[in-house]
C-alpha cells in the first residue's frame, strides 16, 4: 500500500526553459499580473529561476536553459525555430483587449483574433510568442 500524500505533490505544471531569463521573468511577471492578477511567488535572478503560485500550487516556472544544462550536464538548446515545447493557453474574458495587453508587453503575434467555431461554440483565440519564441494561446467562450 501506498502511503505518499498525493494531495500535497506539486508536479503539474508548466516550466518554459529559456535563454533570456530577464527579459521573459519581466514578460510573465507582467502579464500574469495583468490577466490574472497573480504576482511572482518567487524570482531567484542569480539562479536564473522564477514561479508562480495559484491556489497553493506552482502555475508557471521559469528557469534558464544554460543553468539547468549546467544542473544536469544537458547539451545545448535545439534551434529555436524548430521546437514548440511548450504551449500555454490562457482563458481571457476579451481575446482581442488581452492580445493588445501582451503585444505591448513585448509578445509577437502569431495568428490574429479570430473565432473559431471548428474548436468550439463560441470560441475566439489568438495566438502570439513571447519575448523566447514561446507559443501562446488567448482564448475565450
Amino acid at each position: 500500500m501506498n502511503t505518499y500524500d498525493w494531495t500535497t505533490m506539486d508536479a503539474l505544471y508548466p516550466r518554459l526553459l529559456v535563454d533570456d531569463f530577464p527579459a521573459c521573468a519581466l514578460f510573465y511577471e507582467r502579464v500574469l499580473r495583468e490577466l490574472l492578477g497573480i504576482e511572482p511567488a518567487k524570482v531567484v535572478p542569480q539562479a536564473r529561476y522564477a514561479s508562480w503560485d495559484a491556489e497553493g500550487g506552482t502555475l508557471l516556472s521559469l528557469f534558464d536553459r544554460a543553468a539547468l544544462a549546467e544542473a544536469v550536464g544537458a547539451g545545448g538548446p535545439p534551434d529555436a525555430a524548430a521546437r514548440d515545447r511548450a504551449m500555454l493557453t490562457f482563458r481571457v474574458p476579451d481575446v482581442d483587449a488581452a492580445a493588445a495587453t501582451l503585444t505591448g508587453f513585448g509578445a509577437r503575434p502569431v495568428a490574429a483574433p479570430q473565432d473559431r467555431p471548428q474548436w468550439g461554440p463560441g470560441l475566439r483565440t489568438a495566438h502570439l510568442r513571447d519575448p523566447e519564441g514561446n507559443l501562446l494561446e488567448l482564448q475565450s467562450y
